[in-house]
């Protein structure tokens, strides 16, 4: 930052405290130079009259050397904010500080003033150790004065501003939704705002801008993105918060490959600029039941093997009654081979805790060897069922193979998180690496039994792969989406569809979902509508800028990205939110609290 960047017009005063340079700016071809730094006391020495202050900002660090001169002006305490003049002078050869960017030169002060003295914080900014999260969170301020902390956000906005960049080089316009509209399901629950002005009636804060964007295309605005907030009040996980920032966009006139390119261009364009990295396109395709199947999930993370196995076929040779009853019930024997891994017998035996996380009620292991094997399962793999059973699972000798008999769902589910285990344990993984697929061919609904009806694996605005959906009298499980992911590294980092651009087929999805005429006019009224006067076959995607930035950072929670996040409560600790508001607030927006609700709010 220069002086004239930081400095008004004019002659500066001689006790004028604003920066000329920032705090990782100076190097050696200031020396000489007449400087003002202002930041916060990162650290200081006392050398026997001679004192060394560490000076911060969010640039970096610049050493400052304050003399006998400054008597008890020197008695700072760390994170008191100053402002320091002085010349810029060259450190001798043998106090270089290499692992600095400015460990060249040093600013002996001529002036200092306290701008705010600073209580003793909660958090220590210069420790490597953190504290309780809880902490972090109440004291936000402090933790993002950490380096690393400014590093992820300075990372996201980078990020964020590349990406939008690159929708504008394609031609996208960048259009505002609204943040208060009409509550519609999408598959969470909505968060609800009462109307002062319209007793009794509600605005909900959108989960997505989904109708909005459809209807730009009725519209005729072609290519929409926008960089929007979105709110869903569900349970929150290390990839959720309450509220988060998508990347959301709409195009006319496509169909899925079209989509797919553009976001790959845009991606590629993003991760060159943001991160200097090159991505290779195309990215592979999966289909939704192929993945399932391979790796247990629908967001896999294809960096590593490990790919599971059905063992169908050769569990009903063997005699291993747990397997036959598993196959008998209609569930699946699947298996995965862990390769030669150095695991102790306890070891092994403790990754039936981590299948349980999945469901799984146990797991078999067993060490390859064609003249039996070792393990639990060797007694049942004798002679050429142990042969048999290397072929099938590419085992070599001593191989470590794992085995779930359970329902289907069970059964991938866990083998997934054995999976996942053994990719932590083993390092099996360049964290640098980026691994996309985009998955493809979801069902169009899925079945709640214990509800009695049909649900939209997407969302209802989801385009089906057969447009007449299967005529009269069809099976709606059997009914294929034009729905489709992007993922990363196991990560889900959005997803998209071919959207209903046909009324009378909107209305037909409807009627499948249990939603009737009337709930349909209230509902979606609007959209059936705007879907009436000539609309465009359209298609767009939303990609997560949480977890993006996040998983391009190195970094395992999306909160480590985000400024103020909630807590799993959904509560943030720093504004004592949510909070009780007064009864006459509530009586502004005709709103009266009930029985539990009341007793809390009057605490």
């Amino acid at each position: 930052m220069s002086s004239a960047a930081a400095s008004s017009p004019g002659v500066r005063r001689a006790d004028d405290w604003r920066r000329t340079h920032t705090c990782g700016e100076l190097r050696a071809a200031h020396v000489g130079q007449r400087v003002t730094l202002d930041g916060w006391v990162h650290a200081r020495r006392d050398h026997g009259g001679i004192y060394f202050v560490d000076l911060r900002d969010r640039y970096g660090i610049t050493q400052v050397v304050l003399g006998a001169q400054f008597g008890e002006a020197v008695r700072l305490s760390g994170e008191d904010v100053i402002a320091v003049t002085g010349t810029v002078v060259a450190r001798a050869p043998g106090n270089v500080n290499a692992e600095r960017e400015t460990g060249a030169i040093e600013l002996m002060a001529e002036r200092l003033e306290l701008l705010s003295k600073a209580k003793t914080p909660p958090i220590d900014v210069t420790a490597s150790d953190l504290p309780a999260l809880e902490t972090r969170l109440k004291y936000r301020y402090l933790d993002l004065r950490r380096p690393a902390m400014q590093k992820n956000l300075v990372h996201r906005a980078r990020f964020i501003s590349a990406m939008r960049a690159a929708f504008e080089q394609e031609g996208f316009v960048e259009v505002e939704t609204p943040v208060l509209t009409k509550a519609t399901p999408e598959g969470a629950r909505d968060y609800l705002v009462p109307s002062r002005v319209h007793p009794g009636s509600f605005f909900a804060l959108p989960q997505s801008p989904q109708i909005f964007k459809q209807i730009l295309m009725v519209a005729g605005l072609d290519r929409y993105f926008q960089v929007a907030r979105c709110f869903r009040d569900e349970d929150l996980r290390a990839d959720r918060q309450p509220d988060f920032t998508q990347l959301d966009m709409e195009m006319s006139f496509v169909e899925e490959e079209d989509v797919f390119a553009l976001w790959e261009r845009v991606l590629v364009a993003t991760f060159r600029a943001a991160l200097g990295v090159e991505l290779a396109t195309p990215f592979p395709r999966l289909r939704h039941a192929e993945a399932l199947e391979r790796y247990g999930s629908d967001k896999p993370d294809a960096r590593f093997g490990l790919e599971l196995r059905d063992l169908a076929a050769w569990a009903k040779k063997s005699e291993f009654k747990v397997f036959h009853g598993a196959l008998e019930r209609g569930g699946r024997v699947l298996a995965l081979n862990a390769g030669s891994v150095p695991f102790s017998r306890k070891e092994v035996e403790e990754l039936g805790a981590i299948a349980a996380l999945g469901g799984a009620k146990g797991l078999a292991w067993w060490k390859a060897d064609a003249g039996g094997g070792t393990g639990p399962l060797a007694r049942f793999a004798a002679g050429p069922l142990a042969a048999e059973l290397m072929q099938l699972l590419a085992a070599q000798p001593g191989d470590l193979c794992l085995f779930v008999a359970d329902a289907q769902t069970v059964a991938r589910k866990s083998l997934n998180e054995v999976r996942l285990h053994l990719r932590n344990k083993l390092r099996l993984v360049d964290p640098k690496q980026f691994a996309f697929r985009w998955v493809t061919h979801f069902p169009l609904f899925t079945r709640d039994e214990e509800a009695g009806r049909w649900f939209s694996e997407h969302h209802p605005f989801t385009a089906p792969e057969d447009w007449a959906l299967g005529g009269p009298g069809a099976d709606p499980g059997a009914l294929m989406s034009r729905s489709y992911d992007l993922v990363m590294n196991g990560w889900e980092l959005g997803s998209g569809s071919i959207r209903i651009h046909r009324p009378e087929v909107q209305e037909r999805v409807f009627e499948i979902l249990g939603i009737g005429p009337e709930e349909r006019q209230e509902k979606f009224g609007f959209l059936l509508e705007a879907l009436s006067y000539g609309a465009p076959p359209h298609g767009g995607f939303a990609l997560g800028l949480d977890r993006s930035a996040a998983l391009t950072a190195g970094l395992d929670n999306i909160r480590d990205v985000i400024a103020f996040p909630k807590t799993a409560s959904a509560a943030d600790l720093m504004c004592q939110a949510p909070a009780p508001v007064r009864p006459e607030q509530l009586a502004e927006v005709h709103i009266q609290l009930a029985g539990q609700a009341l007793e809390k709010s009057a605490l």
